[in-house]
């Protein structure tokens, strides 16, 4: 299985230092998986990525969410064409480092909306997602729609809503992307959830209830991990978590970050690390009992 952590929790910029550090640091607490937040993918460079993933036995993923000027699901024609056009960079970029996996809010602005979706800006998130996900499948990109709490999308807030959105998308390249952070807000539970996803379920978050230590919150985490074995998910589990002291400034407004619990980017990881292990290794035990 694959155990990741996000690149945010390293570095908050990822030109050629941000990215060999966020890869020595990723591979040196232990996980197999670096996760890449390509914001803005224009000013990405590939080739010193390379050079600086090289050293590193690591996999690659991406996750995003668009800003206003490329939002999919609306209803202005040119914000839908940029946002087109980020994605298709973007998977040009995971496609350059033999990247699975892109996830994250691609579906909608990361954004506190003022109103519901509207109808036709909901299809013009589909339309875009069907092609983006054709082309993707071609690339051996799996997509996964991350579902985020009404203070981030008005696209879906649950499971369900995310499995509803999907079945009306209907293409077999797009899954359903969990976050436990995102969850805690918006479930009534840790467990029901990620049944109801089943097969569906293609990429997971770890995150803590404020964002923190693992097991320092108030997130289910033990029922959470027992629903996962239950379905037998065995897709890619990714760590995230945020502080000031390494995110920028407008990403750190934009995520609502106004007090930091870690300053110590090695610790915090190595913790999770070994946290998200211990779980998986209690609900492989549960076989015995």
């Amino acid at each position: 299985m694959l155990i990741g952590c996000h690149g945010l929790v390293f570095s908050g910029v990822f030109d050629q230092a941000g990215v060999d550090k966020a890869a020595r640091m990723t591979a040196e607490a232990g996980y197999n998986l670096l996760e890449l937040p390509l914001l803005d993918p224009y000013s990405f460079d590939v080739e010193s990525a390379k050079k600086s993933l090289a050293p590193f036995n690591l996999q690659i993923s991406s996750s995003m969410g668009h800003s206003l000027d490329s939002d999919i699901s609306s209803e202005d024609p040119d914000a839908v064409k940029a946002g087109e056009n980020k994605l298709n960079k973007i998977l040009e970029i995971l496609h350059e480092l033999e990247s699975r996996y892109l996830a994250g809010v691609i579906y909608s602005a990361l954004n506190k909306y003022q109103q519901p979706a509207s109808a036709a800006g909901r299809q013009n998130s589909m339309d875009v997602l069907r092609r983006v996900a054709e082309r993707a499948q071609g690339m051996g990109i799996q997509l996964g729609l991350e579902v985020v709490n009404r203070y981030e999308t008005n696209i879906m807030n649950t499971a369900r809503q995310g499995l509803s959105y999907l079945k009306e998308l209907d293409h077999s390249n797009v899954g359903i992307h969990l976050d436990t952070y995102h969850m805690n807000i918006e479930e009534s539970d840790m467990f029901q959830p990620v049944l109801d996803c089943g097969d569906k379920l293609v990429y997971v978050h770890v995150g803590e209830s404020h964002r923190g230590y693992l097991g320092s919150g108030n997130v289910d985490f033990d029922n959470f991990h027992k629903a996962l074995d239950r379905i037998g998910y065995s897709g890619p589990i990714t760590f995230e978590s945020f502080s000031s002291a390494v995110v920028s400034p407008d990403l750190s407004s934009m995520l609502g970050i106004w007090r930091n619990l870690w300053d110590d980017s090695a610790d915090l990881a190595q913790h999770a690390y070994h946290f998200i292990q211990g779980k998986l290794r209690a609900t492989e035990t549960i076989s015995m009992h």
